[in-house]
């Protein structure tokens, strides 16, 4: 699996409240339109919990 687009990833995590749980975060994705790679990606990162969108990004882009 690549690196996700960061337009995506943005995109991904629209209306998200933080800080938020790695559940929640899968969820917004889904709904949001997400494609399955991204949102698996979400589902696979070993931090569980995210103070902001930048917290996110850096555990996608870092893993």
């Amino acid at each position: 699996m690549g690196k996700p687009n960061p337009i995506d990833v943005q995109k991904a995590l629209k209306d998200i409240n933080y800080p938020t749980d790695k559940k929640s975060v899968v969820k917004q994705a889904k709904k949001n339109g997400a494609d399955k790679e991204l949102v698996d990606k979400f589902s696979d990162l070993k931090k569980d919990r995210f103070d902001g969108p930048d917290d996110v990004e850096k555990a996608i882009f870092r893993s």
